[in-house]
């Protein structure tokens, strides 16, 4: 049984009733209360205290302190008036269950009012958080579109400069064989020249000597055999001529070769072994092993084969900054950062490895074609399918049987006439 609390005191106003209900011994939270517009309930067992009070309050507003065991209520009227008494008096069970009932259903009512409103505003602040979360994302899209549409710039003044310094090139290289056709024409026109003379001389000797023939036939016939025995030149001697020959860094042979190109390629070669050595007195905290482009070569690509791709980029790094000249250092760091999307600066590691592949001779072509193959997908990655078809294109005339070649440019072709399918 319940132990009902009869003890409390109540005061008032014209506005509001003040009532004080000490809960000895037990612990009281908002939740042991009830509370609406005519009913009042505080239920902590083993106490129970319940009222119907004499006239309405704004349940809204009035308010509930639990302070020193004491529950303090400060109950706001909703009509201003002085009330007779705290309860209702003079109330049969039948209304008072009514009471009680209509206090619940309103609770119930109010509750779910709440819920609702509650659902309304979690809606509510959802919709804001979907539209700020929008903004954002297009904010966010702009942004990178932008970023995009400046490195695309960016890629494509560096690949008009390149082009403008490649058809510089070509103009020196045109220039300097026309000036070195005009010195063979000059040295085939001297030579042809003294051949001239040298016939003219002989035919002036030939002309003499018939004329002496003639004066002298008389007596030909005493001495014809004679001096047909001395215009016989006498037999050779027999001797062993010996040839020496100069070692040759390519395996053609020296007719079928470009003699200019390739000690152009030797002369490069040496300039990088130059370079390595001139670069070890600056790096003297380093390893023995480490100072080797070699080694760190080796380094990179192993670091490369197990996916850790900045690791391979430092090797690469540290190898060409003790020999900036190789080519397969640059050939290999583009392939890196193909990996990692930094996309310009694998164009830029691969032109620079088509720069020192030259001149273009059969053993650097496969070096060529995969720095040609790698700018060409980094175009493609920027979506310039002109410039990547190009370099594909340019990878073909190195390697025409390669079949997936062939399939990847007739892939960016169908791609630059708008014809490429989903797949």
């Amino acid at each position: 049984m319940p132990v009902w609390v009869r003890d409390y005191s109540w005061r008032q106003t014209d506005t509001a009733v003040f009532l004080s209900l000490p809960m000895r011994g037990v612990r009281v939270t908002q939740a042991n209360i009830f509370c609406t517009d005519q009913y009042l309930k505080v239920n902590v067992p083993p106490f129970l205290f319940e009222a119907i009070l004499y006239a309405p309050i704004d349940d809204t507003s009035s308010t509930a302190k639990i302070r020193n065991e004491t529950i303090f209520f400060t109950l706001y009227k909703k009509e201003v008036a002085m009330w007779e008494s705290l309860v209702m008096e003079n109330g049969n069970k039948e209304k008072m269950q009514r009471i009680r009932e209509n206090a619940i259903i309103k609770a119930q009512e109010k509750a779910d009012e709440e819920e609702k409103s509650k659902a309304v505003t979690k809606r509510e602040h959802k919709k804001y958080a979907l539209e700020a979360t929008m903004k954002l994302e297009d904010t966010e899209r702009k942004r990178i579109e932008n970023l995009k549409e400046e490195e695309r710039k960016k890629v494509t003044e560096e690949l008009e400069r390149w082009k403008e310094k490649q058809r510089n090139e070509e103009k020196q290289r045109k220039i300097q064989k026309e000036e070195e056709i005009r010195r063979e024409g000059k040295l085939i026109e001297e030579k042809k020249k003294q051949e001239i003379n040298k016939a003219k001389t002989l035919n002036a000797g030939t002309s003499k000597t018939r004329s002496i023939s003639t004066r002298a036939g008389s007596s030909e016939n005493i001495f014809s055999g004679k001096l047909k025995e001395e215009s016989f030149p006498a037999p050779r001697s027999a001797g062993t001529i010996k040839i020496s020959f100069t070692s040759r860094v390519f395996p053609t042979a020296l007719r079928e070769s470009r003699v200019a190109e390739e000690e152009e390629w030797l002369n490069k070669q040496a300039e990088a072994r130059r370079a390595m050595n001139a670069n070890f007195s600056e790096l003297k905290d380093l390893n023995e092993e480490e100072k080797n482009p070699d080694w760190l070569k080796d380094k990179g690509n192993k670091m490369f084969a197990t996916g850790n791709y900045l690791a391979a980029v430092n090797a690469y790094n540290l190898a060409i900054l003790l020999n900036n000249k190789i080519p397969v250092l640059y050939l290999n760091r583009a392939a890196c950062h193909l990996k990692l999307r930094n996309l310009h600066k694998t164009i830029e590691d691969s032109s620079k490895a088509l720069e020192l592949l030259i001149p273009p001779v059969p053993d650097n072509a496969d070096a060529r074609v995969k720095a040609y193959v790698r700018r060409g997908t980094a175009f493609c990655q920027l979506e310039l399918y002109a410039e990547g078809l190009q370099d594909y294109e340019s990878a073909l005339k190195i390697d025409p049987t390669n079949k997936t070649l062939e399939q990847d440019a007739e892939k960016i072709q169908h791609i630059i006439h708008g014809t490429a399918q989903d797949s």
